[in-house]
């Protein structure tokens, strides 16, 4: 059947939408088998002199481009986004530059900018990793099944989206929803940390490993961080912090919602002065 660039448009669009990321074959390929040309092709590399290989270079090693002007680049890319997000004064001057942002490959796959909802004055702000392909689709954190799931943790403990705030780390879906690369945290870390800067908490809740590890600096993983107090370190206060499960963890491990509450009653304690 032969598409026409309307059918083909719809058809690529719901594979985004799914999380669809490469391509595979219909037809099965047998690495195993010998032909012609793989045996002609290893009779002309025998006969090949060897090629010297640079100096310094170890053998069997693949030999390795010079990194320096994309270490530089991304560098550069990151000290540009910190400028931007410290320009911006208000919550809202802070999403029209992330809009302006084209640092972040991330945004050329996303559909929508996912930055930030609840309330601005907030006492207490949620922080997860990325936005996923419901978020990515509305434009907000927190609205798929992992998102219904923290709306009935809010409202298990006395809040809601009217009076806290729901952030992610990073603003654009990842392909596939997989983890975001260090290139693509460093070079958003800094819009979130102004971000927090705008919104000034009482408290931030780190939901998930990813989260946590990134915006506290540490190689812990969740299960030993959760629970536990701790400090994050803005860059004119100290906020404290607690991290805990992501949802989404406890939709696949629901036996788990036992530590989460216990989470959710020292936020509570917390925001009641009884810590």
């Amino acid at each position: 059947m032969i598409l026409n660039d309307r059918q083909a448009l719809e058809i690529l669009t719901w594979y985004h939408c799914a999380g669809v990321d490469e391509a595979v074959s219909d037809y099965s390929t047998d690495f195993f088998a010998k032909n012609e040309a793989s045996t002609a092709t290893a009779k002309a590399a025998k006969a090949t002199p060897p090629v010297k290989a640079p100096l310094g270079h170890k053998p069997g090693a693949p030999a390795r481009a010079p990194q320096a002007s994309s270490v530089l680049e991304a560098g550069e890319t990151a000290n540009d986004a910190r400028s931007l997000a410290q320009s911006a004064k208000t919550l809202d001057d802070l999403k029209a530059a992330l809009e302006r942002f084209d640092g972040c490959g991330l945004k050329a796959t996303a559909t929508n900018l996912v930055f930030g909802d609840g309330a601005a004055d907030a006492r207490i702000m949620f922080i997860g990793k990325a936005p996923g392909s419901d978020e990515d689709i509305q434009g907000l954190p927190f609205v798929g099944r992992s998102g219904q799931l923290l709306d009935k943790m809010l409202a298990a403990i006395g809040l809601n989206r009217q009076n806290a705030y729901i952030a992610n780390v990073i603003p654009w879906r990842p392909p596939g929803n997989r983890t975001p690369t260090t290139h693509e945290t460093a070079v958003c870390r800094p819009f979130i940390d102004r971000q927090i800067e705008l919104v000034c908490p009482e408290v931030i809740v780190f939901l998930g490993g990813v989260s946590a590890k990134e915006m506290l600096g540490t190689a812990t993983g969740i299960k030993r961080l959760r629970g536990k107090w701790t400090k994050f370190k803005g860059k004119d206060a100290d906020y404290p912090a607690l991290p805990t499960l992501h949802p989404a963890f406890l939709l696949r491990q629901p036996a788990q919602k036992r530590l989460a509450w216990n989470d959710l009653r020292m936020i509570r304690q917390f925001l009641d002065g009884k810590k």
